[in-house]
């Protein structure tokens, strides 16, 4: 990756062949002529989904073709093209019959849910698909601000005023590149071990679908930048501002930001629930999982009738006290 990087004449931030101007500081990039951005692929039985917009190329062992993001089968087939080739990528772990069972538990859990969500639940489409990511790492040196309860001997009030300064190195820091998937749903099934990742060229992509990268490097720098601010955040409150902390603030600046494209494995599932379809995930390294659920109209209304039955018992017990206190 390096050999596609050069370093701002200015602030030393690396930039990437793709940019006009420096992420960080926003000098203008030097010339590079005849240079592409990323290593390209070629995309082939590729398709166009034309009610979500995913671009994905299918498995050859595929059968019916339907998008696996949200069940259309209104594919467009796109001619053979290019598209940014993954750096590495991490197997599957959890095969087809670990992934329905885990569906099928996670589906008992809730209380708000129906009670017979995990049987009655038809499961309609099952898939493999390696979705785009950018894994981004950077050195990051913050002034930060807070307000600490830890306030000394005598001292009135409830908080104090607290700053200082800090230096870290993040890796790993994923940043979806999926045109189907919302960040709320790749954030959702993370992390994944990275430590697992291979060269593609090891894995048999024929046998799975294959999302195009949607996102490119430049659009994924502000998620980017907006998770290492978080990241950060969360590190100097731990760290800086014990017991309790708020209004906990950091101004950053980034340096060495880098990123690598990369395919992760996620089990994409739709699953029906008397008329309704749902979409839930599955992070195939981990099992950890995410999705879209029904609830119990009938648990809820239980619940609001316990309420306003608490409610009235406790009014008209208030009204007997102040009656006798009123004699």
């Amino acid at each position: 990756m390096s050999e596609r990087l050069e370093k701002c004449l200015n602030c030393g931030a690396l930039i990437d062949e793709e940019d006009l101007f420096c992420g960080n500081c926003g000098t203008e990039a030097p010339h590079r002529e005849g240079r592409e951005a990323d290593q390209a692929t070629m995309s082939t039985l590729s398709f166009d989904c034309e009610s979500c917009g995913a671009s994905m190329s299918y498995s050859a062992k595929e059968g019916t073709l339907r998008c696996p993001f949200c069940g259309s089968e209104k594919l467009k087939q796109k001619k053979d093209h290019k598209t940014i080739a993954p750096e590495a990528a991490i197997p599957f772990s959890i095969d087809r019959s670990q992934a329905e069972r885990l569906l099928r538990d996670a589906l008992k859990k809730g209380y708000w849910r129906p009670s017979d969500l995990s049987d009655a639940a038809i499961i309609e489409k099952i898939t493999p698909v390696y979705v785009p990511f950018w894994v981004f790492q950077a050195k990051v040196f913050s002034n930060w601000t807070a307000d600490t309860s830890d306030l000394p001997y005598g001292a009135r009030g409830d908080w104090r005023p607290v700053s200082g300064q800090h230096n870290a190195e993040y890796r790993g820091l994923l940043v979806g590149a999926s045109g189907a998937l919302t960040p709320q749903e790749t954030d959702a099934i993370g992390p994944f071990h990275l430590n697992a990742a291979v060269q593609p060229s090891s894995i048999d992509f024929d046998s799975y679908t294959v999302e195009d990268f949607k996102v490119s490097r430049k659009y994924a720098r502000p998620y980017a930048r907006n998770g290492l601010e978080e990241l950060e955040r969360q590190a100097c409150d731990a760290e800086y501002v014990p017991p309790r902390s708020r209004n906990v603030k950091v101004n950053l600046r980034i340096q060495d930001m880098s990123s690598e494209p990369m395919l992760l494995p996620i089990w994409i599932m739709a699953y029906r629930y008397k008329d309704q379809v749902f979409r839930f995930l599955i992070n195939g390294q981990t099992g950890k999982n995410y999705g879209q659920a029904p609830v119990s109209y009938a648990k809820i209304g239980v619940a609001i009738a316990v309420t306003v039955g608490v409610a009235l018992v406790f009014l008209a017990a208030m009204a007997v006290c102040a009656g006798i206190a009123g004699r």
